[in-house]
C-alpha cells in the first residue's frame, strides 16, 4: 500500500484546503442563530452514527478488521460532497457547511478517540509508538492546518475564490477519486473478495443511519431543509480522511476496505435519497 498511504495525506491536506476556501467565520457563527438544528446534526454524527456502525459490526459478526474499518468510517466527519449533495436535494447547504466545519476541525480528536477505543473494544492491539495524541497531531497538519490556510486565504481574496469555488469543489471531488483509483488498482487481485466481506455492513450503515437522522431530526429541527441537510450530512462521510486514518494506524489493506465500499455505495443511495426527497417535495 505504499503508492496510497504516500496519496492520501496529500489528497487529504489539498481536499482540506479546498473545504477552507469555502469557509468563513460566519460558517462557525451562523451556529449561534439555529443552535438546536446545529446540536441535532452534531450529535447525530458524533455520538448516533458510531454507536449504529457498532450495532451493525455485532449484529453482522464482522471480522474484526472490517468492524474497525467500520467505526474508521463511523468516526469521519462528512465531507464537501454532503454540501454539494443537500443542494441538489434542496436542503439547508449553510447547516451542512457548518456541520462539516465544525466536525472537521474536531475530528483530529474525535476520530482517533473512537478509533482507538474501537480497536480495544475489539481486541485489537495498537503498536506503543501509535497514541491518541500522535495521531490527532499528524491530523492536525493535513485536516486543521490547510483549513485554517484556505479560510486565510479566502480572507484576503474573497471575491476571487467565491468566483472559483465551484471549479475547487471539483477539483477536491478528483482527488478524492484519485485516493480510491489508487486503493483498487494496487490491490486489484484482493480488493473484490474484501468488498464482498464489507458490502453489505456500509450498505445497512449507511441506508439505517440515513433514515434515523431524518426522523431524529424531523422530531428536533426547525424544518424539512434541515432534516434533509442532517440525514445526508450522516450518510455520506470524509472517505479519504478514513483512509488517511486508517493508513496512519494499521498496515492491513482490510481496515480501509470498508471505506472503499462505503465511498462506492454512498453516491448511489445518496442520489436515490435525494431523488425521494425530491419527489416527495
Amino acid at each position: 500500500m505504499e503508492i496510497v498511504t504516500k496519496i492520501a495525506p496529500i489528497c487529504l491536506a489539498l481536499i482540506m484546503l479546498g473545504l477552507g476556501l469555502g469557509l468563513s467565520i460566519k460558517d462557525f457563527t451562523r451556529i449561534l442563530s439555529a443552535p438546536k438544528d446545529f446540536f441535532v446534526g452534531f450529535f447525530s454524527q458524533l455520538v448516533i452514527l458510531p454507536i449504529v456502525a457498532l450495532g451493525v459490526a455485532l449484529i453482522l459478526n464482522l471480522p474484526t478488521a472490517i468492524a474497525i474499518g467500520l467505526m474508521i468510517i463511523a468516526a469521519a466527519p462528512g465531507g464537501v460532497t454532503s454540501n454539494v449533495l443537500t443542494k441538489f436535494a434542496n436542503g439547508d447547504v449553510a447547516l451542512s457547511i457548518s456541520l462539516t466545519a465544525v466536525t472537521s476541525l474536531l475530528s483530529i480528536v474525535s476520530v482517533p478517540f473512537i478509533v482507538i477505543n474501537s480497536a480495544n473494544f475489539f481486541g485489537v492491539s495498537i503498536t506503543a509508538d501509535i497514541s491518541m495524541t500522535g495521531i490527532a497531531l499528524k491530523m492536525a497538519l493535513v485536516v486543521m492546518v490547510p483549513v485554517i490556510i484556505g479560510m486565510v486565504i479566502r480572507a484576503f481574496a474573497e471575491n476571487f475564490i467565491s468566483s472559483k469555488i465551484n471549479i475547487v469543489n471539483k477539483l477536491t471531488g478528483w482527488l478524492f477519486v484519485i485516493v480510491f483509483a489508487a486503493i483498487w488498482i494496487e490491490e486489484k487481485d484482493n480488493i473484490f473478495n474484501y468488498l464482498a466481506q464489507a458490502g453489505l455492513a456500509v450498505l445497512i450503515l449507511n441506508i439505517v443511519m440515513m433514515i434515523l437522522a431524518f426522523f431524529i431530526a424531523k422530531r428536533f429541527v426547525s424544518g424539512v431543509a434541515q432534516q434533509k441537510c442532517i440525514a445526508l450530512e450522516c450518510g455520506l462521510q470524509n472517505g479519504t480522511l478514513a483512509v488517511f486514518v486508517s493508513t496512519l494506524i494499521f498496515d492491513d489493506i482490510a481496515y480501509f476496505v470498508p471505506t472503499a465500499a462505503y465511498a462506492l455505495i454512498m453516491y448511489i443511495t445518496g442520489f436515490i435519497f435525494i431523488y425521494i426527497l425530491r419527489k416527495s417535495d
